[in-house]
């Protein structure tokens, strides 16, 4: 049976239908209310409002429930990798052993950026921002694969392959812009996350062979984060993309979204209040009775999040694996143990517990990258590289969907009402 919701409004009653998810999550349509009612709706921030249907991933912020195409996230964490999961978030399904082979070879053919990559480099100040670069160098993919702007359903594969390839050379070169180093060339017998730190890390007739404790640890994070449902910079991909702009650009713009420091630098801003709390002589029993005292002005990151009102699945998993990393690698760091006796005597407090501010994905990916000896402005960078799938994957969907118009949100105007034009030398 069809359901509705009945609105009124002065003298006008309609009937609104009421849209069922495959999980039980309802929704009003309200695509006629405007029509029909010469209303429309309000809500700063898309909180209360479904931009799409989708059937790429699943959240249940209440349970603490994230799944990929239907896999449960614990499954994958435990079982898959961050290509396998690439492959089902652009494609709806886990591979094929032949699907997956074909796809890691083309990751491997297209990890080598032209050589005219490296004068666009060479115009950024050392000290330029890396997400800064990545941005550009995404959208100047489209310079050197201009085939992007007229790709057909055959072309995608080869064009969501390059991106997800390409986009671990870029950031691995806008690292070594940085510090000023030469470039290192990607090896074709290295495996996906094997080769960006060998980019990162590597020297001249001195390759960088990176641990298997790290190899997994970064493989997990970048699979823990390759999609989290209409997030702001999926969002940003599906609004860009909308206007029928092309995949590398709709990506380079979410990689400016994700640049903001309540998105994708969070885990950058934990620690930067962990090396505040270490300069400041600050103890963690301390630092959390400031967080609980409104009137402090202190805020501590890295706990809470807006979606999950329970623990996030994903820093269960992360906590497990920052667990046994910084045990394998023996790290001697003041901010990692800073960070775990604030994570230790967090979940005893019952301020915390009571309101479920469980230290999130933020808190645990921030203390795994430094252990890594990933520097702190590359944090984003890596959030960007695992993304890059789930992005790809929403730009597909958007594209295909029937009917797909281009987003333009309404707004209520609250400015001045008609006014007439006075000439300056009456002002």
């Amino acid at each position: 049976m069809t359901r509705s919701a009945t609105l009124t409004y002065g003298d006008k009653r309609i009937e609104l239908p009421v849209i069922e998810g495959s999980e039980g999550e309802l929704a009003v349509d309200v695509t006629q209310l405007r029509a029909q009612t010469g209303l429309i709706t309000l809500d700063p921030g898309y909180g209360n409002t479904g931009a799409c249907l989708s059937t790429i991933t699943y959240i249940d912020g209440e349970k603490g429930i994230l799944r990929y195409r239907g896999i449960p996230i614990e499954e994958l964490a435990e079982r898959s990798s961050f290509i396998e999961t690439a492959w089902l978030l652009i494609f709806g399904k886990l591979p094929t052993q032949a699907q997956l082979d074909h796809f890691s070879a083309r990751l491997t053919a297209h990890a080598p950026l032209h050589e005219s990559f490296k004068h666009h480099f060479e115009g950024f100040p050392v000290n330029a921002p890396p997400m800064a670069m990545l941005s550009a160098m995404i959208n100047t993919l489209c310079c050197f694969y201009p085939e992007v702007q007229d790709m057909t359903e055959e072309d995608f594969f080869e064009e969501a392959t390059r991106l997800v390839s390409k986009v671990r050379t870029i950031a691995a070169y806008t690292y070594r812009r940085s510090l000023g180093l030469p470039f290192i060339y990607p090896d074709p017998k290295l495996r996906y996350v094997t080769n960006f730190l060998h980019m990162m890390f590597s020297m001249p007739f001195d390759q960088h062979i990176a641990s298997r404790e790290v190899v997994e640890a970064l493989n997990l994070i970048l699979l823990l984060h390759a999609d989290h449902e209409q997030n702001c910079s999926t969002s940003t991909v599906r609004v860009v993309g909308s206007s029928r702009a092309n995949l590398f650009s709709s990506c380079a713009a979410g990689v400016c979204a994700l640049w903001g420091p309540l998105h994708g630098g969070a885990n950058v801003a934990v620690l930067d209040m962990l090396e505040a709390i270490h300069k400041g002589g600050l103890s963690a029993e301390h630092t959390l009775e400031m967080a609980k005292d409104k009137k402090s002005g202190f805020k501590l990151m890295g706990f809470g999040h807006r979606v999950y009102k329970n623990f996030d699945p994903r820093a269960v998993i992360l906590k497990k694996s920052a667990d046994k990393v910084l045990g394998q690698l023996g790290v001697n760091d003041p901010l990692l143990d800073i960070a775990r006796r604030l994570e230790e005597l967090a979940l005893k407090d019952s301020y915390f517990v009571e309101r479920k501010l469980y230290p999130n994905v933020d808190f645990y990916s921030g203390i795994l990258m430094r252990a890594m000896g990933i520097p702190t402005n590359m944090f984003t960078v890596i959030f960007a590289i695992g993304r890059m799938p789930g992005w790809i994957a929403h730009w597909k969907e958007q594209h295909d969907s029937e009917g797909g118009r281009i987003a333009r949100p309404r707004q209520i105007y609250t400015g001045p009402t008609t006014s007439a034009y006075v000439p300056v030398s009456e002002r």
